[in-house]
């Protein structure tokens, strides 16, 4: 918990520290360090906006976010984000947060796959899906500095193929319930309409990304 990055660092707390445990024990290493690189680039990005939040909250967003593509916290109904949700939700109340900042993680990691709404939001919200769209798509990688990027990655390894693994990691994740990928409709409207319209995609933005890996 010792890694700053241009003041940006890990909480010292009781809380901070039974997230890391928590995470740690339950996902795999590829999402230990990927949510730990989540929590500095969108905390990296909340001080280049100017933006003021909880560095807890925003520290159990970030870790808490793929928690429910794990084994542990994966139902057979709901979305993902929906179960890593109810999982830091739950991980919250049992330690006696509040509820209206329980609510706030809830919402960062629900719709932290939703693009458009979560900037409009409270920050840690908003940070959440900034750190996540940094790591895995790279939407954001010339706001960072070579400098930040490198101390990340060397505190927490992408590894050598974490494009691919990252994907295998969500396929795994939700394909026991693929009815619960259903979600932009305003996409299948126009492909209903327009024969030329071609969505985009996921999987080929992340493999497109400015990240060597």
């Amino acid at each position: 918990m010792s890694l700053n990055i241009d003041g940006i660092k890990i909480p010292d707390s009781s809380l901070a520290r039974e997230i890391t445990e928590a995470v740690r024990d339950t996902a795999s290493p590829l999402l230990f360090h990927h949510s730990s690189r989540v929590y500095y680039f969108a905390a990296l990005a909340g001080q280049m906006r100017g933006l003021k939040y909880d560095p807890e909250l925003l520290y159990c967003g970030c870790m808490f976010h793929d928690m429910g593509l794990t084994h542990q916290h994966s139902s057979d109904c709901e979305r993902f984000e929906v179960d890593g949700a109810n999982a830091a939700r739950d991980f919250l109340q049992s330690r006696g947060i509040a509820r209206q900042d329980t609510d706030t993680v809830w919402a960062s990691i629900a719709l932290h796959t939703t693009p458009g709404i979560p900037q409009h939001m409270d920050p840690v919200i908003a940070l959440v899906t900034a750190g996540v769209e940094m790591d895995v798509l790279g939407l954001t990688y010339p706001e960072y500095t070579d400098a930040q990027r490198e101390a990340v990655v060397r505190a927490h390894p992408r590894g050598d193929n974490f494009k691919e693994d990252i994907i295998q990691t969500f396929y795994d994740g939700i394909k026991h319930k693929p009815q619960t990928t259903f979600g932009n409709v305003k996409a299948d409207v126009i492909a209903a309409k327009d024969p030329s319209f071609v969505p985009m995609n996921f999987c080929s933005i992340i493999r497109n990304s400015k990240w060597a890996s």
